[in-house]
């Protein structure tokens, strides 16, 4: 089965400035797939230039199993990082006049716009003006209008912003009946936790690199048994001076998780840690997401 969306070594420079640098990866037809990476890393970039808003000065972006063509972006569902909608329009009007932009005729546009406002719990709100909304209602407003011409691609930068942890689920639960209808999903995001919620596939960007891309629960495996559960009785205080330890985070009293170098030896790992603390439970688990993130730049520096 061809790829929804393929970027095949995609650069693209700003003067002497390397915003993205050769990268590459596929998102399958069906997927939800994380474009990730910390601010500044190159997201933004190369997903405007699969919209063609950028052109990438050497590589190739295919679409739907062939070379991208303008045709081909009417079947895409884009929210751009920027926000822009016209704040003395009702909500109503304005998905209307979104998914007419789209080809939608208007009657249908008008119970596409109805469905989905309740869908996103602000039907409440349809004949209330842009301008009285809050900014995560109008981040809700927005993702509507990405939907409302039924996309087959849908390519979402940073849709969590503004969001708090309610309507963040609501979105989640959104993205995952999509995925179930067949939609294909890409988005970008610098919270870990999110991909790691939703994600089938990753791709993590750093410096505009990929450093990490593949099936996320494959990855994990792959990049298991570096990772340390510690429980103790004692102090957890200088554990990062441990030989071997190159990282620790406090998961409360007692309890920390421990990232090992990639030649350490856990089992001098655990002989150091007696020495300096009450070990009751000392034991390997899979890598979160953020684990295998500074795993994989650590790697590439």
């Amino acid at each position: 089965m061809e790829p929804t969306l393929e970027l095949d070594a995609v650069r693209k420079t700003f003067g002497d400035f390397v915003a993205v640098d050769s990268v590459s990866f596929a998102v399958p037809k069906g997927s939800l797939f994380g474009l990730l990476g910390p601010n500044g890393a190159g997201k933004t970039t190369t997903i405007r230039m699969v919209m063609d808003i950028l052109a990438p000065d050497r590589g190739e972006v295919r679409l739907f199993g062939r070379p991208r063509s303008r045709g081909d972006l009417r079947r895409i569902g884009y929210l751009p990082e920027e926000r822009g909608l016209y704040r003395r329009m009702t909500v109503a009007d304005q998905l209307v006049f979104l998914g007419e932009l789209q080809g939608v005729p208007r009657r249908e546009a008008g119970r596409r716009a109805e469905h989905w406002l309740e869908r996103l719990e602000l039907g409440a709100w349809a004949k209330a003006k842009v301008e009285a909304l809050s900014k995560g209602m109008q981040q809700k407003i927005q993702i509507a209008g990405t939907l409302l011409h039924e996309p087959d691609l849908l390519i979402l930068d940073e849709p969590f912003s503004g969001l708090d942890p309610i309507n963040q689920g609501v979105l989640k639960e959104v993205l995952s009946e999509l995925r179930g209808r067949g939609t294909t999903i890409l988005f970008s995001t610098h919270i870990m936790e999110h991909a790691e919620k939703l994600c089938d596939r990753i791709c993590l960007i750093s410096g505009g690199r990929v450093v990490l891309e593949g099936e996320l629960a494959a990855l994990k495996r792959a990049r298991g048994g570096n990772v340390y559960r510690l429980f103790a009785d004692g102090s957890l205080d200088g554990l990062e001076s441990v030989p071997g330890v190159t990282q620790v985070v406090r998961k409360g009293d007692g309890e920390a998780r421990l990232l090992l170098g990639p030649e350490a030896d856990p089992a001098a790992v655990l002989a150091a840690l007696v020495d300096r603390t009450r070990v009751r439970e000392y034991r390997s688990e899979e890598p979160d997401l953020e684990t295998l993130f500074i795993q994989a730049v650590r790697d590439a520096s």
